[in-house]
């Protein structure tokens, strides 16, 4: 589902006085830019440290960050990490607080009502005192340092560029300290971006209105994994627990949908008013693999993961290498990788002993139900309950405070309630034809939205010397649910499903759980708690010597039930053809399998598409696809103009064949759509097919392939020139970074210049294992989400790893570490990625050096 990017959101409150042309001068000051970059070099007194704590960058600004206590060492994280993207972090705690208006005005109103009446920082709050005690000092620690930062400042323009340009539509903001809350609010935000089903849940719901889409069309959109031939995770060899508890299936009647509609509405605005903070739609993903020493060059297991999120300046990784000078029980971390900025420890990477990688496990952790409410109350078992309320003050920055009422049942927050200007017309809901006394309203289960432990968890991952204690990590882990692959030096690998995962019973078996908004009013179809986590499915040292993740199935079983929405395992099985190809798996083709462009769904569509007879102008078009494997480069090569041309066809017979779904969910190309397609292709008649406009004519297949083509080679003749031998992949396919609120339309074009980078021609594609995912519903072929990182692990030497972030490690515009490492991820390159002391030194290009007040000598 399309949602609005946050900049257009807010665009217009900035705006106002940013068209003042004279300020171009001023931001383009050198002085002005530069004025927040950090000192890299040298030695700082630094109030809280107990003891001195280095940090030394390499040739792209990577710290590594050495310490003797474990206090001492996240707080230098925190003040890392705000010298180098504070006004992220800033951001980011503004949504997920919702208090997005008192940093950017009235713009971000919508954002604030919606993620306050879900209560993300409320349940932060109620998690922080919950965690173990060790978990609290590192997350206060890490507020320490960033606090520590933000008090050298005398002013916000001293921390970001970012704070400069919006004084000048609101002005007199003043930071914040931060705080642990602050860090763990950022870990709803991951979840509610890495979630799943819900979106399809709300989309199948609306595509019932009215009948117009029948039951029988709408589950043809959603059609089963094909397990015949994309293998899971997982075989049932290789995970086979004792039976957990039969969980029956749950299905709504689609006549119940009718009485919601409205309250449907409502909530997808709600969903839509919430900017994409990592990704969103078909192209969130990710491909992690990881292979044995038996099947590799070195000897010892390679590790390789590239999580797939929406893509923007600044990247939403940061990396870091976060070492105890002594590790002992007090101090236990020598860990490096990918983290969040705001979040201490580190995500994903690689300790001493062992290395781990995610991919998102798509799990059904959230529900919707539709509520039957009066007054201030709702209907539950035939009997009136009281809702839950609470009043929120939204403070907004040049304007009156609001006040947001939030409703809440036994399920969850009211989620249609958060933008009235659509709930208040659902007071009212026609019931055949009858108008109701009661107001229909929806209501969020959501695993999130409850306290959890995950913070336990990463820091008990990032100290994890083997699988047992790797396991019980990941016992904590609960949200969001993800896939996790492992590997350590002694040549295990293994791999784990953690999370909540919800437990559902109803009195209607044989149809998929939680496929439909469930009606509120009934108990039976409540949550009866969650999987136990040993019933949730793990291997390690297959005999196959490898495992690949990459969204598909984990399993052919339906014991526990995960989810009925997986990727569908284009991407696996590439990774899984090129790994088995492979006598022994080098580091460097690890790389090589990353950057992988072929479609493998292609030679399907194709086959049908040589069949149809066209005119001589499009059949010059058409010769392209002959002989054409599915690659997809983006270089002026015979595939890429093949691809060029494909993905225009693929696009217009999208649009053609599903003309009748709403434009906000229309189909974006990915997996599912591919294997809707295939199956549709099998039945040249079905109702899908026919062109509604067209009354009194009933198209098959066959005319709308034919129509495909002909208005893909008109499109690229005007997009890319006449003659097709010229068309080039990468001219359509670009990645244009931009930033989160400065970056977009609504914004100068001169201030959009000082933050965005774009114009990247890459390659790949959706479902592609280069995966930059691009949406067919859209008016044309940019980026949307990709690989937002790429590392690979070396068991046999961990100082052979590599990695690249998709931007750089500075959050400073025009900083030299802004985007420098972008070429080299759009080439499917990667940098040596640094661990051991040795290796450290040798990379070391700065050193910075954190003292306590009075330690460092006087002149």
């Amino acid at each position: 589902m399309p949602r609005a990017h946050l900049a257009r959101r807010i665009g217009l409150s900035v705006v106002v006085l940013l068209v003042v042309a004279l300020v171009a001068v001023a931001i383009l000051a050198v002085s002005t830019v530069r004025r927040p970059f950090p000192e890299l070099s040298g030695e700082v007194e630094v109030e809280g440290f107990t003891g001195r704590v280095t940090v030394s960058r390499d040739a792209r600004g990577v710290p590594t960050i050495y310490a003797d206590t474990a206090n001492d060492l996240f707080r230098a994280q925190g003040y890392v990490s705000a010298q180098d993207r504070f006004f992220e972090m800033d951001l980011r705690r503004h949504i997920t607080a919702g208090r997005l208006s008192e940093l950017v005005g009235e713009g971000g109103l919508e954002t604030d009502r919606v993620i306050r009446t879900m209560g993300w920082r409320r349940v932060a709050e109620e998690e922080l005192p919950q965690l173990a005690p060790e978990t609290r000092q590192y997350l206060q620690a890490y507020a320490d340092g960033v606090n520590a930062y933000i008090k050298q400042a005398d002013s916000p323009a001293d921390l970001s560029l970012e704070y400069q340009v919006l004084d000048w539509s609101v002005s007199g903001y003043r930071v914040e300290p931060w705080s642990p809350v602050d860090s763990l609010a950022w870990l709803k935000a991951m979840a509610w971006d890495l979630r799943a089903d819900y979106d399809d849940e709300l989309a199948r719901a609306r595509l019932s209105r009215g009948g117009r889409t029948s039951e029988k069309q709408i589950n043809l959109l959603y059609p089963p994994y094909p397990f015949d031939r994309h293998r899971p995770i997982l075989s049932d060899q290789a995970w086979d627990p004792a039976a957990s508890e039969e969980q029956a299936a749950s299905a709504t009647p689609t006549a119940l949908l009718a009485k919601g509609q409205v309250a449907f509405e409502a909530t997808a605005a709600a969903i839509d008013a919430i900017p994409t903070l990592i990704g969103e739609g078909d192209g969130v993903g990710s491909n992690s693999w990881v292979v044995s020493g038996e099947r590799t060059t070195t000897g010892k297991p390679l590790l390789a993961n590239d999580p797939h999120l929406t893509l923007g300046i600044p990247s939403v990784w940061t990396q870091v290498n976060l070492q105890c000078r002594t590790v002992t029980p007090q101090c236990p971390f020598q860990v490096s990788g990918f983290s969040f900025s705001g979040l201490p420890g580190v995500v994903i990477g690689h300790n001493a002993k062992i290395a781990w990688g995610f991919t998102n496990l798509g799990a059904d952790v959230a529900d919707l139900y539709l509520e039957q409410v009066t007054g201030d109350t709702y209907l539950r078992d035939g009997l009136p309950e009281e809702l839950e309320t609470r009043t929120e003050t939204i403070k907004v920055a040049g304007g009156d405070d609001v006040e947001l009422k939030v409703r809440s049942t036994v399920h969850g927050p009211l989620l249609s309630d958060a933008i009235p200007e659509v709930s208040e017309g659902g007071d009212q809901s026609a019931v055949r034809g009858v108008a109701q006394s009661n107001r229909y309203a929806v209501a969020l289960a959501w695993t999130a939205l409850q306290p959890t432990k995950t913070a336990d968890a990463i820091f008990r991952m990032n100290a994890a010397g083997n699988w047992s204690e790797f396991r019980e990590a990941a016992s904590v882990f609960a949200v969001p649910a993800q896939n996790l692959v492992y590997a350590d030096t002694e040549g295990h690998i293994g791999y784990q499903t953690p999370g909540l995962i919800p437990i559902r019973r109803s009195a209607t078996p044989g149809a998929v759980p939680g496929f439909w908004p469930a009606p509120g009013w009934d108990s039976q179809w409540d949550w009866r708690g969650f999987v136990d986590f040993d019933d949730l499915p793990y291997t390690l040292d297959p005999e196959e010597g490898f495992i690949v993740t990459a969204n598909q199935a984990v399993t052919a079983s339906q014991r526990p039930f995960l989810t009925s929405e997986w990727d569908y395992g284009f991407r696996a099985e590439r990774i899984r053809t090129l790994l088995a190809g492979a006598a022994k798996v080098s580091p460097e083709r690890m790389v090589e399998i990353q950057g992988d462009t072929r479609n493998t769904f292609a030679p399907v569509l194709v086959e049908h598409l040589l069949g149809v007879e066209v005119d001589d102008f499009t059949a010059q078009a058409q010769l392209l696809l002959r002989d054409w494997d599915g690659s997809q480069p983006a270089d002026k090569t015979r595939d890429s103009a093949s691809a060029a041309y494909y993905n225009a066809v693929w696009k217009h017979l999208l649009e053609f064949t599903f003309d009748e779904i709403p434009p906000d969910i229309s189909p974006s190309g990915g997996s599912r759509w591919m294997i809707v397609m295939e199956q549709l292709l099998k039945d040249p008649k079905n109702a899908w097919w026919d062109d509604k406009t067209t009354p009194g004519l009933t198209e098959g297949s066959g005319e709308i392939l034919k129509q495909a083509l002909v208005e893909a080679r008109l499109d690229l003749a005007r997009q890319l020139g006449k003659v097709p031998a010229t068309w080039r992949w990468g001219r359509l396919h670009q990645l244009n970074l931009e930033h989160p609120v400065l970056g977009q339309d609504s914004v100068p074009e001169f201030i959009q210049d000082i933050f965005n980078r774009g114009g990247v021609e890459v390659g790949g594609g959706s479902a592609i294992v280069n995966a930059t995912s691009w949406d067919a519903s859209s008016s044309g072929y940019e980026v949307t989400a990709g690989p937002s990182m790429r590392m690979v692990i070396d068991l046999a030497d961990l100082d052979r790893s590599s990695w690249v972030n998709v931007t750089g490690q500075s959050g400073h515009a025009y900083n030299e570490h802004y985007a420098d490492q972008l070429d080299a991820w759009a080439a499917g390159e990667q940098f040596p990625w640094p661990f051991g002391t040795e290796a450290v030194a040798e990379a070391a290009e700065t050193e910075l050096t954190l003292a306590p007040p009075g330690q460092l000598p006087t002149d």
